[in-house]
């Protein structure tokens, strides 16, 4: 018996390494802090695809016929219609990938190379698309033509947000997602990603295989986690805010209060994503001048806990899903659309 897997490997793999030791992550043999400086997500998706960064007439070819798939197939929209309404996005998003299955039923040969490729183009742009619609879906509302003339990311926050004035959204927030896709687009063998490569072992289609792992995603103990550290800072709020009391609790055996957030089963000491998304996080609040007091507690728990000797000792810092909620919270996501969010980014992974 071998719990976890924690010490069986499935596979040998070229596309991620990381060192939990010493927090380290690369992408193809890349650190990831200078994919997050240098690369967008459609660049690292591509590095991630075909193991090589891409050329300009590569990346352009790469991007043009993901925006070409923007639209999703002729009357998937009805699935939307059709779905009760407090479906649970992530359920969307398995449901319709899955049935994409349906419109591209002569094309789902995994090991026809050509079909392969087309597929990924499909998910790539379709993903965006599915993601939005949940999110409309719910209040009622239709998701807007697609803008091919702005980049991936803009034209996503265009699909969920826009009021069909075509508005710009402010570069410090494209550039913020493009920074948290990017951080989230691969992770070694996780649940999700072992989900995958399980389920397509069967030779199952790829729309198959893909929307089991955005099932496996869907857990909090896996892609939602982020939404968790969000619960955690309404319980907190709800109690009065008192964030030295959480930190307390946190620490107290017989107290049933768990920090989420902090910590991280791989990283020892510290998440490398983490201190990129800080930054990050902390321009795009300074840019919106949000003022939410989820946000204020957010930032006052993570300055009592780095103070606090007990997490220092315990190197209990702050990861990944702690700042990305932040961030998502602060573009106006909703919490239930978090683990959405991961999975757009995991796509490529």
């Amino acid at each position: 018996i071998d719990n976890g897997f924690a010490n069986t490997s499935a596979c040998d793999s070229a596309i991620t390494f990381l060192d939990g030791e010493l927090g380290i992550l690369r992408y193809r043999g890349i650190p990831i802090e200078e994919l997050a400086e240098k690369s967008n997500f459609l660049e690292t998706s591509f590095l991630l695809i075909h193991g090589r960064l891409p050329a300009q007439d590569e990346l352009e070819k790469f991007e043009r016929e993901i925006k070409a798939n923007y639209r999703l197939p002729q009357k998937m929209d009805r699935i939307f219609d059709v779905l009760p309404k407090a479906t649970h996005p992530m359920a969307i998003l398995s449901a319709v990938t899955s049935a994409l299955s349906g419109a591209y039923a002569d094309e789902l040969d995994p090991a026809n190379p050509d079909f392969v490729q087309k597929n990924i183009y499909r998910l790539m742009g379709h993903f965006p698309t599915i993601a939005a619609s949940a999110f409309r879906s719910a209040r009622g509302e239709s998701v807007p033509d697609p803008r091919n003339e702005i980049d991936y990311c803009a034209n996503f926050m265009h699909l969920m947000f826009s009021d069909r004035k075509n508005k710009d959204v402010p570069k410090e927030v494209v550039e913020a997602l493009h920074l948290l896709l990017i951080l989230h687009a691969d992770h070694e063998q996780n649940c999700s990603t072992s989900t995958v490569r399980l389920v397509g072992s069967s030779a199952a289609n790829l729309y198959s295989s893909v929307s089991a792992g955005v099932q496996a995603l869907w857990g909090p103990l896996h892609g939602g986690a982020n939404q968790a550290v969000m619960e955690m800072l309404e319980e907190i709020h709800r109690a009065g805010g008192n964030v030295n009391k959480a930190v307390a609790d946190a620490k107290d055996k017989n107290s049933s209060f768990r920090l989420m957030g902090f910590g991280h089963r791989v990283y020892k000491n510290f998440d490398p994503r983490a201190a990129i998304i800080k930054k990050a996080c902390d321009k795009v609040l300074a840019k919106l001048g949000i003022q939410d007091p989820l946000l204020d507690i957010a930032k006052r728990l993570e300055e009592a806990a780095l103070k606090d000797s007990y997490f220092v000792e315990k190197k209990l810092y702050p990861n990944v899903d702690f700042y990305s909620g932040i961030i998502y919270s602060a573009l106006k996501i909703p919490v239930n659309m978090f683990t959405v969010m991961f999975a757009l980014g995991r796509l490529p992974g």
